[in-house]
């Protein structure tokens, strides 16, 4: 496989709440820079209907990312008004789950419990999406979860926002790229909190975690050559694989699984 599995620090259990907020805060704010949320509803609306699914059961949410927007644009575009959305994460976002579940009319519901997406087997019933985090899992985590949603006969879709076509001996090139964008783009984020702007701009703790992250995140991503070796450990009965590459702003991946 090209991807290499460096550590990021908001995989570790000890990094602080406060701070893998001020980091999902960020994230958030790249997919609306991207317009990652109308090229996933795109993707996903038809699966979706022909799936029969009433909810999008997302896995390793952190604190949403586009996914509530998604979820507005399959209601008022594609006229789905009966999905709901589920959020679950290993590392909840408790204050984003608050926000949420206090919103009776949003039809969404984010999971305080620590959900860990390579353990939940058929339990959790709903379409599942992985966004931006399926290059977290090392390839026996990411295969065993290609291979419960295709024996349990339940769809998945994963979408990555980086196609990790940098050569990789030039991965980190892009740390020092994420570290001085933070700064740039850290006004756009909602809501704006004190540790926010402090360890931004005068204790630069954010972007460092932020631009190692980021450079990691794309180095990890499984191209779709890596798929395919993901996929060629797992007999096909009555499931099927569709990949690609969506060009825009960044080259990004997706992979669509679905029961025939």
């Amino acid at each position: 496989m090209k991807r290499i599995h460096l550590f990021e620090f908001e995989d570790f259990a000890w990094f602080p709440d406060w701070l893998r907020r001020c980091i999902m805060r960020l994230i958030a704010v790249m997919h609306d820079l991207l317009g990652t949320s109308h090229k996933i509803a795109k993707l996903i609306a038809n699966p979706l209907r022909d799936s029969y699914s009433s909810t999008i059961l997302d896995l390793c949410s952190g604190s949403g990312g586009p996914m509530p927007e998604v979820l507005q644009i399959l209601h008022d575009k594609y006229d789905m008004h009966n999905i709901s959305l589920t959020l679950t994460d290993l590392y909840p976002d408790l204050k984003r789950a608050d926000v949420l579940n206090s919103q009776d009319a949003n039809n969404i519901t984010y999971l305080t419990s620590p959900t860990n997406a390579t353990q939940i087997d058929g339990e959790m019933s709903g379409f599942r999406t992985m966004i931006g985090s399926f290059h977290h899992m090392k390839p026996t985590e990411a295969r065993k979860i290609l291979a419960s949603v295709q024996n349990n006969g339940l769809p998945i879709f994963i979408f990555e926002v980086s196609d990790n076509s940098t050569p990789i001996g030039l991965w980190w090139i892009v740390f020092p790229i994420n570290f001085i964008m933070t700064f740039f783009i850290t006004p756009m984020v909602r809501p704006m909190t004190w540790q926010q702007l402090i360890f931004t701009y005068i204790i630069p703790i954010v972007p460092i975690c932020f631009g190692w992250d980021g450079a990691v995140s794309n180095a990890r991503t499984y191209t779709l050559n890596d798929l395919d070796e993901l996929l060629s450990d797992i007999e096909s009965h009555n499931y099927k694989w569709e990949k690609g590459t969506i060009e825009g702003k960044t080259s990004q991946i997706y992979l669509l699984g679905l029961p025939n």
